[in-house]
Parts: C-alpha cells; sequence; structure tokens
C-alpha cells in the first residue's frame, strides 16, 4: 500500500479509501483462506492418525510437509461441510446461552429486589422497636410526672396544714397570754388596799 501511495500521490481521499477498502477484502480473502487450509490440514492429520487415511503417513510428520499434497478444493469442501455441520448446533446454543445470560438478569434483579426488600423488613422492625421503646419510656414519664404531681398536691396540703396548725398555736399562746394578763390584773384588783383612817 505505501509503494501504491508513493507512487501514485495524485489520487484523492475516495481513490484512497477505495483502494484500502479493496486491500482489506484481499488481505480478508487470504486470511480465511490460510485458515480454511490449516482447519482442512488438522482434519486430514487427524483422519490419518485414526487410520482412515493413507496407512504410510506418520503421526509425527508435521503438518507443512503435507500442506503441498493437499488440494485446496477439498480443503474448502471439507471445511464447508464442517462448518455446516456444526453451524446450526453452534446457532442454537448461542441464542440458548443468550437466553441463558438474559434470563440470569432477570432473576439477578429480583433478588436484589427481594434483597432490598428484605432490607426495608428489618428496617421496619428496628422502627417497630425503637417505637415499642419510646412507647415504653413515655409511659414510665406519666407515671413519674403523676407521682411527682401527687407529691405536690401532699407537700401543699401539708404546708397548709402546718400553716394552720402554726396559725392556731400562735391563736392559743395569744389567748393564754391574754388570759394571764386577764388573772393579773384581777389579782391587782382583788388585792386588799390598806383602808385610812381619818
Amino acid at each position: 500500500m505505501e509503494f501504491f501511495v508513493a507512487w501514485y500521490p495524485v489520487f484523492s481521499l475516495a481513490s484512497d479509501q477505495a483502494f484500502d477498502a479493496s486491500f482489506l477484502k484481499q488481505k480478508q480473502k487470504k486470511k480465511e483462506k490460510q485458515v480454511k487450509l490449516e482447519v482442512g490440514a488438522d482434519l486430514l492429520h487427524s483422519t490419518s492418525l485414526f487410520g482412515i487415511g493413507p496407512s504410510d503417513a506418520s503421526p509425527d510428520e508435521g503438518v507443512v510437509e503435507d500442506l503441498p499434497l493437499i488440494d485446496e478444493k477439498a480443503v474448502e469442501q471439507l471445511t464447508e461441510g464442517l462448518i455446516s455441520h456444526y453451524l446450526p448446533d453452534l446457532q442454537r446454543s448461542k441464542s440458548a446461552l443468550q437466553e441463558l445470560t438474559q434470563n440470569q438478569v432477570v432473576l439477578l434483579e429480583t433478588l436484589e429486589q427481594e434483597i432490598s426488600k428484605f432490607k426495608e423488613c428489618n428496617s421496619i422492625l428496628d422502627i417497630n422497636a425503637l417505637f415499642s421503646e419510646a412507647k415504653h419510656y413515655h409511659s414510665k414519664l406519666v407515671n413519674i410526672r403523676n407521682e411527682m404531681m401527687v407529691l405536690h398536691e401532699k407537700t401543699s396540703k401539708l404546708k397548709k396544714r402546718a400553716l394552720k396548725l402554726q396559725q392556731k398555736r400562735q391563736k392559743e399562746e395569744l389567748e393564754r397570754e391574754q388570759q394571764r394578763e386577764k388573772e393579773l390584773e384581777r389579782e391587782k384588783q382583788l388585792t386588799a388596799k390598806p383602808a385610812r383612817r381619818t
């Protein structure tokens, strides 16, 4: 290709692309022919190994030595026959494998969904446990509040009672004091006064 381009630099880009395409096609045909020859040679070699071919060929002989004796048309026909024999089975296997992989993908997706559902269920159970715990502690707090209110009422009643008792005591003490004063006053009045002589 470089030789061709070097001698004909006047070609346009389109002609270069056409030449590249034809060159690639020729190269591909040569490669396919070489592959077919190698497959045919391997096939003939394997048949000779199993005693199908001529008996004078030994298994140690290389394939390269046998190549000039092989008919290319026979190799092509053998290759096409072999391909036509195994190709439908291979295509069926390929479609079955594709279907299997698609089913596996679907199965994996459903498994992931189920796993996420289980995770959600676990989180819901945790939330339920937290709610039940919160209810338990809330009831405890309500009980403590009620007890504190009862204690507050009792202390307020005790304070009122103590205040009443204190007031009553003070009143009684005041009354005693007044009674004492009255008694002292009466005693003073009852004490005999000396009479005056005239």
